[in-house]
């Protein structure tokens, strides 16, 4: 039986792969894969404007080659992580 944490590392392996490569690469979010990902799988995804959205892709894909991969998807999942914990910290 798997782990609490060993799920939850599946399942943010899973939500990538859930979205990506509707456009292209199996292996990278396009920006309107991204977008839906965003929109679908946070809660606050649905606040977020256009605009928004964009500038978290550009602020995401660090390579600049206009997909965001798996590392980079990892990054932004390391940053939300930060902040929950200091929501949850007060």
């Amino acid at each position: 039986m798997a782990c609490p944490l060993d799920q939850a590392i599946g399942l943010l392996v899973a939500i990538f792969h859930k979205y990506s490569g509707q456009e292209g690469d199996k292996n990278t979010l396009s920006k309107s894969e991204l977008k839906e990902l965003i929109q679908k799988e946070l809660t606050i995804g649905a606040k977020l404007q256009d605009a928004e959205i964009a500038k978290l892709m550009d602020d995401l894909d660090r390579n600049k080659d206009q997909v965001v991969n798996f590392q980079e998807y990892v990054t932004f999942l390391g940053a939300l992580a930060m902040i929950y914990n200091d929501v949850l910290r007060g």
